[in-house]
């Protein structure tokens, strides 16, 4: 049995955009957004490329060239701002809060209806846009992060989440979407205060077409499924277990690519964020900032990490719900560049042995 998410507190922004407070002690004290803000695009602005040699989608967005870009703290977006002059979240303070991009890679306007899809010239291919990109707040405030949360707090975030994932999945113009979270100017952080965001896309991104490719071809070949049979092999292995509770399972994977990276998934085979019961949503909660805290115990300063949570559609074929984080950091003061190798040819080439890594977060874990 799925558990019951709470309805946000939904409001709008100066220039129409929604913005959705999810809040654990009831409906937060909202203020009007008072800026004086350009009116929404009534069309895309964005479009998606086919590449002709490889069959990949490329999001071609030049208007994201103005979007904010390390703005003085007075001046972050992501503050609460009761007075509405200066911030996107007009408010006294918030718990959590998701809102519409300003500067969105995909977005579908109002009643707007796309032409029908021209394939006639097999080399350029090119759709509009469509889609959804959204904004999550963690927290108010500006200087803490994921792994300083409580597990309350955090446990919100996976609710708002899975209320997210399952709004934008009911859509006809998203086909998959994807929670994420950029942490640290190494990996390319233009906003300091602590967020994640929500893509809505109109078409199966190649990682994900690659996984379930794979797990279709396992099935086929060994009659089960590809995801259960590596989380049953990792646990029965042992070695490169992190964490493992009633509900929740995390792991160094065996063919770990960075020289920090860690995989998290329910025991509970599910699809998406949104199956989860209660006691699971628990669970995830609190071994995700267990692993969040280790990743920041092993050098001297917070690390920075990219957290890719997998989802599909309930009731797919294939796909099982987890999530993948992963740093550039291959010690306290080098970083792992991707390449020519890894960029070039998508072809990893690793410093660490998956099970030192493991050895390794063990170690600051406890």
């Amino acid at each position: 049995m799925t558990r019951e998410i709470a309805a946000p507190t939904a409001s709008r922004l100066a220039d129409g955009r929604e913005i959705l407070f999810f809040s654990s002690d009831g409906p937060p004290a909202l203020g009007v957004d008072h800026r004086d803000l350009p009116p929404r695009p009534t069309v895309p602005v964005t479009t998606v490329r086919r590449d002709p040699t490889t069959g990949d989608n490329v999001i071609i967005a030049p208007a994201r060239q103005e979007r904010t870009y390390k703005p003085p703290r007075t001046m972050c977006p992501l503050c609460p701002d009761p007075s509405g002059l200066s911030s996107e979240i007009a408010a006294e303070d918030y718990e959590v809060v998701v809102f519409e991009n300003r500067f969105p890679s995909l977005a579908t306007p109002a009643g707007y209806v796309p032409a029908p899809a021209d394939d006639a010239d097999g080399l350029r291919r090119e759709s509009p846009g469509l889609g959804r990109c959204e904004v999550v707040c963690f927290a108010s405030d500006h200087d803490g992060s994921f792994a300083r949360l409580s597990q309350r707090h955090a446990r919100l975030v996976v609710d708002a989440w899975s209320h997210r994932t399952a709004e934008l999945l009911a859509r006809d113009d998203i086909e998959e979407v994807y929670c994420f979270e950029n942490r640290g100017e190494e990996i390319g952080v233009t906003l300091p205060h602590p967020h994640g965001q929500i893509y809505g896309y109109p078409y199966r991104t190649r990682r994900t077409a690659a996984l379930l490719r794979t797990a279709a071809q396992y099935r086929a070949d060994h009659g089960g499924d590809l995801f259960d049979a590596v989380l049953a092999d990792e646990i029965a292995d042992g070695r490169r277990i992190l964490v493992r509770t009633e509900h929740v399972t995390a792991f160094v994977p065996y063919a770990a690519k960075w020289p920090v990276e860690a995989h998290v998934y329910p025991n509970r085979h599910v699809h998406n964020l949104s199956e989860l019961t209660d006691a699971e949503a628990d669970d995830l909660a609190a071994v995700y900032l267990v692993l969040l805290r280790a990743f920041d115990a092993l050098y001297d300063a917070p690390l920075p990490y990219i957290a890719s949570w997998h989802q599909y559609r309930t009731g797919a074929a294939e796909g099982y719900l987890h999530a993948e984080l992963f740093s550039i950091r291959r010690s306290a003061d080098k970083l792992k560049y991707l390449a020519g190798s890894e960029s070039g040819r998508d072809a990893f080439v690793t410093d660490k042995t998956p099970e030192a890594i493991a050895g390794e977060l063990r170690k600051v874990i406890g």
